[in-house]
């Protein structure tokens, strides 16, 4: 069957509008997105290569280049190899607007507040639509709405790791032999594994992360307040699962973490941005602006992505409005243990000396390898059965294979010695990324951090930060732009790039670098003058 194509004067499609203030290659992409969610560049029509469509319209490849990078990194196009570019079979906006067709009946009415009123106003539609001979129409709830949002605003990049790829640690230095001899050790013992699993997770690990937490991280628990789970994602699923109800005030730190905004979103919460300085979250803002809030989100040993770490005054001001509010506190834990200058900072979970407002987070995806799949959540007591019975009507257990294999590693100290010998190993890959960007000083200017596994880099003020990262996708690179990770972009302070290093080896972080340049040129981000003799 022969595919669509794009007509031959894609000028048509994409009319450049002299003096407007968006950038050419702003109006290129929305020209194009338009016709593409009009139906006017169909599923699987081709569309014109960058150099002819530039030629069209007599402007810079490279301006058509961004466009279209910004296109494929939001799903609307899609390289086939041979086959050009394409418009994606699904379209990411129309697969999220379901509508009913034309000769459906209108949307059966949800339940409005009371019983009567609401199975009222069920009966009338679902009586009209049955005796008019149409079917109700189907789509998708709230929830998944919100979920599918969140997940198409997520920058996971693509599934082959590159620089600056964000949480990726070093899996080349993962101690994979021994990995290997932990877990056929764990096979021989197959008949106890092969049961059904603790849907809190097994023992033996609940053990071993319990005392690796208390004695790391000077949390306070017992094994029985250990969740194992997936990862942190799960673990955030699970909060908003048990502690949230739809229109619930959730502080956020802003900047802050995309992914967890979409959990709360998708859960009905009402997000409040809550602004993050030098010495963390800022609580007082925080209480100004929603005093009776249901929980808030932090990241006080390393905030994501600015890097401050949450002052002794701050953490205990938040533990004090918990107690207040009546709140929960989630404390997710990310990467704490990368610490270059002394030791980890002790937790917050740990700070509670009641024990019953502080949930923690912690991943050993980003430790260890992200294939592991493996993290954990850590509750107050009187939150263990609640959170026990959520894990087991909603994926039941994680692999304990896996679980025994981890108990092992971590139990032998062979987790302990791994983390020693990372912390060097990820100070020498930010040293050799601060190295190999001395050469655009003032154009992306990056500090060093003495924690984490990322650095911020700070573009000129007025630099499009979104443009910058698609640029550098367009050479071979993930940047991640600062703006996106705020509440609102436009209010960020200033415009930057988020750059991963720890998987990334020198050699590795230099060629990026130089791609990184390249992105820059193409997006116009100037070089500073020289200083007069």
């Amino acid at each position: 069957m022969s595919r669509a194509r794009v007509s031959d004067a894609p000028f048509v499609l994409v009319p450049l509008v002299p003096g407007d203030a968006r950038p050419l290659h702003q109006q290129v992409y929305e020209a194009l997105r338009s016709a593409i969610l009009a139906g006017r560049l169909r599923p699987g029509a081709r569309v014109p290569s960058s150099r002819a469509l530039a030629a069209d319209l007599g402007i810079a490849r490279n301006t058509v280049l961004l466009a279209y990078d910004q296109l494929r990194f939001e799903g609307y196009l899609v390289g086939r190899r041979g086959g050009g570019t394409r418009v994606h079979e699904t379209i990411p906006d129309r697969a999220l607007a379901v509508r009913p067709a034309a000769s459906r009946a209108a949307p059966v009415a949800r339940g409005t507040a009371g019983g009567t009123a609401g199975g009222t106003a069920h009966g009338t539609a679902h009586g009209v639509a049955h005796g008019a001979g149409a079917a109700p129409s189907r789509g998708i709830g709230a929830r998944g709405r919100a979920l599918a949002a969140a997940s198409a605003e997520r920058t996971t990049g693509p599934a082959v790791a590159r620089p600056f790829r964000l949480g990726l640690p070093a899996v080349d230095a993962f101690p994979a032999a021994l990995w290997a001899r932990l877990d056929a050790r764990r096979w021989r013992t197959r008949d106890v594994l092969l049961a059904m699993g603790d849907p809190a997770g097994e023992a033996a690990l609940r053990a071993a992360i319990a005392d690796y937490v208390t004695h790391a991280r000077s949390a306070r628990c017992t094994a029985e307040q250990v969740l194992v789970t997936t990862g942190a994602q799960q673990a955030f699923d699970l909060c908003a699962r048990v502690l949230l109800d739809p229109g619930d005030a959730v502080w956020m730190e802003d900047p802050g973490y995309e992914a967890v905004r979409g959990v709360f979103a998708a859960a009905g919460a009402r997000l409040v941005p809550v602004p993050v300085d030098d010495e963390g979250l800022d609580v007082a803002a925080g209480i100004g602006a929603a005093p009776a809030a249901r929980l808030a989100y932090v990241t006080p040993s390393h905030q994501f992505p600015l890097g401050s770490v949450m002052s002794l005054g701050r953490r205990l001001a938040l533990l004090a409005w918990a107690r207040r509010a009546g709140a929960w506190l989630l404390e997710d834990d990310y990467d704490s243990e990368f610490r270059y200058a002394g030791r980890p900072l002790p937790c917050l979970q740990g700070l509670d000396a009641e024990g019953d407002c502080v949930l923690y987070v912690g991943t050993f995806n980003k430790t260890l390898v992200p294939g592991l799949r493996l993290g954990y959540l850590i509750v107050p007591a009187a939150l263990v059965d609640a959170f026990r019975a959520a894990r087991a009507v909603t994926d039941g257990y994680v692999s304990g294979f896996l679980q025994g294999a981890l108990a092992d590693f971590l139990g032998g100290g062979h987790y302990a010695r791994h983390l020693r010998r990372m912390r060097t190993l990820y100070h020498e890959r930010q040293q050799a990324l601060l190295a190999a960007a001395t050469g655009l000083a003032g154009r992306l200017d990056l500090a060093p951090s003495a924690t984490g596994l990322h650095l911020v880099g700070r573009l000129p003020a007025g630099t499009d930060d979104v443009a910058v990262a698609a640029a550098a996708r367009g050479e071979g690179v993930d940047a991640y732009p600062l703006s996106p990770f705020y509440h609102d972009p436009r209010r960020a302070p200033y415009p930057g790039l988020v750059l991963g290093y720890a998987g990334f080896d020198p050699r590795a972080l230099r060629a990026g670098v130089r791609r990184l340049a390249r992105a820059l040129d193409a997006v116009g981000v100037e070089r500073p003058p020289h200083p007069a003799a």
